[in-house]
């Protein structure tokens, strides 16, 4: 197997730990606000199980492009009337603006810096680029270029967001490999031509919800940080 020319990364989950840091943000909220009573992890995992199903009417063409910053906003309002919650317009959106501000898994920034060394770093997530450029300025994470769903106007696991991706770089899907905490990700991409390698996050979602690392030989790589990403591919 030729060795890639970039590296493309999913980034919620799998650079990032998104439930932590959306609960430590509903924790601060609740506190200035006086609010009490919400389980602020229940919280963040409600409002991140809207994720996906937000994303569908687009990748099916139900409904035109839109950035994720507007469907987490339309997520927020639902999930704080789930949790009987009623904030303030300039709460709202700074609330809303907490996926700007996700906190990398301590070996990620590490990690990111080998890999580039060696490696075209890229985003290939479906965060928009304000989003994903504010995460990286907020958590030291190097990219070299965002990739993904705004630059291709479409959503993963659409085949358009990882196939044009590599296009505008000038590669093939052969000289790009896929780099994700989540097996779908990665099947997605690899039947398209990329490369794979998957990088266990046990806690992704929280106590009590432990992730299995999928079976051994299901990708081309199989590590449990990116730091053992790195020394595996010689960084």
């Amino acid at each position: 197997m030729p060795a890639p020319k970039m590296l493309t990364f999913d980034v919620f989950g799998t650079v990032v730990d998104w439930y932590s840091s959306i609960k430590a943000e509903g924790e601060a909220l609740g506190e200035s606000k006086g609010i009490t009573g919400v389980d602020w992890g229940k919280f963040a995992s409600s409002w991140r199980r809207r994720y996906g199903p937000s994303m569908e009417p687009i990748r099916t063409g139900e409904r035109g492009w839109i950035k994720l910053d507007v469907l987490h906003r339309e997520n927020l309002l639902a999930t704080l009337e789930e949790f009987g919650v009623d904030l303030d317009e300039p709460s709202t959106e700074h609330f809303n603006r907490a996926w700007h501000r996700l906190t990398p898994w301590p070996d990620s920034p590490p990690g990111l810096a080998r890999l580039k060394s060696k490696f075209i770093i890229a985003t290939l997530s479906n965060g928009h680029i304000e989003l994903i450029v504010n995460m990286a300025k907020n958590g030291n994470l190097p990219w070299d270029v965002v990739l993904g769903a705004e630059p291709t106007q479409s959503y993963k696991p659409h085949p358009t967001t990882y196939l044009r991706s590599a296009e505008i770089m000038g590669l093939t899907p052969g000289e790009c490999m896929m780099v994700a905490a989540h097996p779908g990700d990665l099947e997605a991409a690899a039947g398209l031509g990329f490369q794979t390698a998957y990088v266990h996050r046990p806690n992704e979602f929280g106590p009590g919800r432990t992730v299995e690392a999928p079976k051994p030989n299901t990708f081309d790589y199989q590590t449990n940080s990116m730091e053992e990403l790195a020394t595996a591919l010689g960084c």
